[in-house]
Parts: C-alpha cells; sequence; structure tokens
C-alpha cells in the first residue's frame, strides 16, 4: 500500500530500534507460555507421578516454582519496562518527524492555500491525525508482529504435545480470518468521514473562541449554538456509524474466538475418559488455546486501531501533498544586496486563473529611496498590488523586477528577508513584547531592541506596562491598544532594517495621538529605504514622492500630490472628499 510505504519513510531511521523493541517483546511474550506446560508438568510429573513419596513431590513442585518465580520476578520486569520504553520512545520520535516536517510544509505554503482553509483543520491534521498514526507503529510494526509470533509458538508448542487435538484446536481459524477481512474491509472509508467530521468540529470551535468578542457583542449566542450543535451531530453521526460497523466486527469476531475452547474441551475430555489424553495435557491445551485466541482478539482490536491510522495516514500526507504555489526555481539564487529599484512590467494578476483578473497591465518604475503611495477606493487592487512584491503571489502576466532581475529569480526567504511590512493589523503572538520585537531579528541584542523600541515610539509605553519588555501581550496582541500594536509591529521593522519597506493602511482607524506618534515612527522608517504605502487618509500621504491612483485594478492616475491636485481628475476628487469629511 503506497501510503504505509511513504510513512516507512518517517519510520526507517528508527529500524534497529524497532528490530531490538521485537526481540525483547519476543522474550516478554514467550515467558508466559512457559505457564501451560509447568501446569501439565506439574499435573502429569509430579502431583500424579507414581513411585513418589508425599516429600519428594513436595521439594519437586518447590523447585521448579522457584526457577519459574526467578523467571517471573527477576527477568521478566526489566524486560517488559525496556519493551514498553523503547516502543514509545520509537514511537514519539517518528511523531516528532512528522510533526516537524508538517510544520517546515505549512510555512512554505501560500496565502492562496490558507485562505482557502480553515486553521482548525490543518491544526487537526498536524495534532489530531498524527497522534493516530502512532497505533501504526506501535500496533503494526511492534504488538502485531509479537501477536503473530506469540500465535507460532504456541502453536508450536501444541504440535509437539498433540498433533490432532492442535488441528481441533484451530479449525474456527478459517471463519476468524474471513470475518476479519469482511468487516475491516469498509473501517477505513468509515473511519476518514469520522476524523474529517472531528476536524470540522474543531475548525469551528477555533474560529469561534478567537471571534468570541463578536458572538458577545452581537449577542449570538444561541444562533451559534444552533450551528455547532449541527457541526457536533454530524460529528456524532460518523462517529455511531463507525461505533456500530465496529461493534458488529467485534460480535461476530468475538464469538468465532470463544467457539475454539468448546470444541477443545469436547474433543480432549472425550481423549481423557477413553485414556487417549493425560489430564495435563488437556489443562495445558486450554491454556494454550486461550493464549491463542487472546493475540487473536487484540489482533482484531489491532485491525480498527491501524483502519484509522492509515485513515489519518490519508490525511496527514494529503496535507503534505498540498503543492507550494510559490516556490524556488530549481537555479534560484541568495538575494545578499539591494538598492531598492522596482519595476513592474506590464503585469496582470488573478487570485484564480479561472476569474476576472484582479489587476491588468500595470506598469510602474520605482527608483531606489523613493516613497510611493497608493491610493483609491477599497477593492480597486491596491493591496494585491503591493503583495506581488514580497511574492505572496506570482503574477500570472509580466513581471516585477528588483535592481534589475525578476524576483522570480531569487530565493523566496531571500528576498522577504529584504522587505519589512507594516500591516493595518499586525498580528503580535501571545509571548512578550520584546518576543514579537525580535521577529524581525532574533538575534538581536537588548539594547538593540531597546534602540527599535525607541525609534518607533514604543520605548516609553512599554515601560509604562507591568513587566516592561517582559509583559506578555495575550493573543494577537489583545492586552495592547491598537496604537501600541502598531509601534510594536514598527519596531519589529526598525529591528530588521529592510532596504524596502510595504506599509498597508498602517494608520488606519486609530485615534489621532496614536496617529500622530506612529506617522512620525513611519516618516523615519521610511527615510532611505523604497517604500510603498497603502493609505486611506490622503492627508498622511501627500508628503509621498509619487502618489499612484489605482481603480478597478488599473493605474489612472500619477504625480506628486501637487500635479495630482492640479489636473483636477479622482484624486482631487477625492482629496476634497476627504477634507469636507473632516
Amino acid at each position: 500500500m503506497g501510503i504505509i510505504r511513504r510513512y516507512m519513510e518517517f519510520v526507517k531511521p528508527y529500524k534497529w530500534r524497532i528490530v531490538g523493541t521485537l526481540f525483547i517483546g519476543v522474550i516478554k511474550f514467550a515467558i508466559p507460555l512457559l505457564i501451560p506446560i509447568l501446569m501439565k508438568y506439574v499435573i502429569d510429573d509430579v502431583i500424579g507421578a507414581k513411585g513418589l513419596s508425599a516429600d519428594e513431590k513436595t521439594s519437586q513442585l518447590l523447585m521448579t516454582m522457584g526457577i519459574m518465580l526467578l523467571l517471573f520476578v527477576v527477568v521478566r520486569p526489566p524486560v517488559e519496562y525496556y519493551r514498553q520504553y523503547f516502543a514509545q520512545w520509537t514511537a514519539s520520535k517518528i511523531l516528532y518527524d512528522i510533526r516537524d516536517r508538517m510544520f517546515t510544509h505549512i510555512q512554505k505554503l501560500s496565502f492562496k492555500f490558507y485562505s482557502n482553509t480553515r486553521a482548525g483543520e490543518v491544526i487537526s491534521r498536524i495534532i489530531n491525525d498524527v497522534e493516530q498514526t502512532k497505533e501504526f507503529v506501535i500496533t503494526g510494526l511492534m504488538n502485531l508482529w509479537l501477536d503473530v509470533t506469540t500465535v507460532i509458538i504456541a502453536i508450536i508448542i501444541m504440535i509437539t504435545l498433540d498433533i490432532p487435538l492442535t488441528i481441533v484446536s484451530l479449525a474456527v481459524f478459517p471463519l476468524y480470518m474471513f470475518s476479519v477481512r469482511y468487516f475491516f474491509g469498509n473501517l477505513r472509508k468509515l473511519t476518514r468521514a469520522r476524523s474529517q467530521a472531528l476536524a470540522e468540529v474543531q475548525s469551528y470551535l477555533h474560529e469561534r473562541v478567537a471571534g468570541m468578542s463578536i458572538i458577545k457583542s452581537f449577542a449570538i449566542e444561541d444562533h451559534e449554538q444552533k450551528q455547532f450543535d449541527k457541526n457536533n451531530a454530524n460529528f456524532l453521526d460518523k462517529a455511531l456509524t463507525h461505533t456500530s460497523w465496529t461493534a458488529k466486527a467485534f460480535s461476530v469476531v468475538n464469538t468465532i474466538t470463544d467457539l475454539a475452547p468448546l470444541i477443545v474441551i469436547t474433543y480432549a475430555g472425550y481423549q481423557v475418559i477413553h485414556e487417549n489424553l493425560s489430564i495435563g495435557t488437556l489443562v495445558a491445551f486450554m491454556g494454550y488455546v486461550e493464549r491463542l485466541y487472546n493475540p487473536l482478539r487484540r489482533l482484531v482490536n489491532s485491525s480498527t486501531t491501524l483502519t484509522q491510522s492509515i485513515a489519518s495516514m490519508d490525511r496527514v500526507f494529503g496535507l503534505i501533498d498540498e503543492k507550494y504555489d510559490i516556490d524556488d526555481a530549481p537555479d534560484a539564487i541568495e538575494l545578499k544586496s539591494v538598492v531598492g529599484n522596482i519595476k513592474l512590467e506590464n503585469v496582470t494578476f488573478a487570485y484564480d486563473e479561472k476569474e476576472e483578473p484582479i489587476l491588468r497591465n500595470i506598469n510602474l518604475d520605482v527608483k531606489a529611496g523613493e516613497t510611493i503611495a497608493f491610493v483609491g477606493m477599497s477593492g480597486g487592487g491596491k493591496s494585491s498590488l503591493v503583495s506581488l512584491i514580497p511574492r505572496f503571489y506570482d503574477v500570472n502576466e509580466g513581471r516585477v523586477l528588483l535592481d534589475g532581475v525578476d524576483i522570480r529569480k531569487f530565493k523566496v526567504r531571500s528576498l522577504r528577508d529584504k522587505i519589512g511590512m507594516v500591516l493595518q493589523d499586525n498580528i503580535l503572538f501571545s509571548d512578550s513584547v520584546k518576543s514579537n520585537i525580535l521577529l524581525g531579528k532574533p538575534n538581536s541584542s537588548d539594547e538593540e531592541v531597546r534602540l527599535a523600541a525607541d525609534a518607533a515610539n514604543a520605548h516609553d509605553f512599554i515601560m509604562d506596562l507591568p513587566f516592561g519588555y517582559d509583559t506578555k501581550v495575550g493573543e494577537r496582541g489583545v492586552k495592547l491598544s491598537g496604537g501600541q500594536k502598531q509601534r510594536v509591529a514598527i519596531a519589529r521593522v526598525f529591528l530588521k532594517n529592510p532596504p524596502i519597506l510595504i506599509l498597508d493602511e498602517a494608520t488606519s482607524a486609530l485615534d489621532l495621538e496614536s496617529e500622530h506618534l506612529i506617522q512620525e515612527a513611519l516618516e523615519k522608517l521610511a527615510k532611505d529605504r523604497t517604500t510603498f504605502i497603502i493609505a486611506h487618509r490622503l492627508s498622511t500621504i501627500t508628503h509621498a514622492d509619487r502618489i499612484v491612483l489605482v481603480e478597478h485594478g488599473e493605474i489612472k492616475e500619477v504625480g506628486t500630490h501637487e500635479e495630482l491636485m492640479k489636473k483636477q481628475g479622482k484624486y482631487h476628487q477625492l482629496f476634497q472628499v476627504q477634507q469636507l469629511d473632516n
């Protein structure tokens, strides 16, 4: 099976650990197999021995039991410990490697993927589905083979005791194999449907917990409860269907395996009555039948567990197989130094090839150190245009040049390393203020962090926080005001010190004091850098070297503030409307 072969690539580095664990496991499972033959020996050769006195029988019994006690008290405990420890250690390391690979992978997936996929779905695959695959390692690669080995050893011992009775003991084997094949054929599909339904519940919860303020502010708790109940009911339906099928399988398989002891007792009892079999052999066989069919029952459990694991593997590799929309070309080069000249040549772009282009035939030549402001009505394509520069998306037609080189020829990470961004809604992680600033340049010193915060007009308010730079900001920076969050975001760009800067409505929706502080910080930040600004308030970009009016995905006007005001076109109209509003 292809999916198992792929999973085995993660297992391969630990193959000798698994072999060692299996070897220890065989010893662990083999020791209890001595019990039935011990019972035969005690009944037939000690208790039933003729010509031995009671004292001799007692002495023989105690000596035999002393040896067994040594095996079970001294040998078996460390064997059991190391088998469990190595099995769990190996499985945990394999899961660590898979999650590590998946996290590396999801960091390379494009914005297009995340715009079409819920965060909870991704989290469910990395946490729940990867955890489910652990059972494949523990059960499929270890316990399954140990159970098979136990069955084989038990059958070999039974054959040495009595061949006809062994054949009778295995009479229900064909029925067992048929029932397992029949019932568990459909379980993989049902398990996959159940996992998907659970992921949908998790995705819904993830979004609603993140947006609890919206639920409360609109007082829509009852509506959301109904929506959650729908998702939860869908999972319940899939879970019950899965449970029903599993229960049928267990009822049939357990009935078949319970028939074996009855058949053995009937046949062996008849042989003992007619003195063709010793009582000790009958007792031993009953012990071995139990040890033969207990592993078979576990194998049924294993079938269920393995089916769930394989269904989870499907979902894990489904995520790993997601293609990168933005990837390095085979001959991509490292971008080491940047002058800052950026040119857009005949650029056309659509988020989906089947949809109408968001941008059409965009041409713009930006010189190093210039500040370019994009203005226009919402939905005109301004944010889409600047998102092409760090290659969050690739152009459908035309090209974007950096210092005369198509940006697709650079390694993506080295390109983005030279670009700093301040957005309208900057995300802060639920860590300290210092850690969030350090995202700009993780190896910076405390002094560098302080200087960056000072340049962003953030140092004073940070020092007023309960623990200064070590204050936790809460999820998405919820403990800070909008203006404070923006200044932390600006501080990390100061720390990064990139030659190219993108400011996407970085001062919108802020109070006047915050806007003044942020505007002052942004002007310092933009100095001597190639800067692109998207601004809602036109009064904040009048200083720009050039203002570009974008409408319906096309550039309509380009010029300085004064030039565009003299032209009395669309920019003039927008500016006049905003002045009247103020």
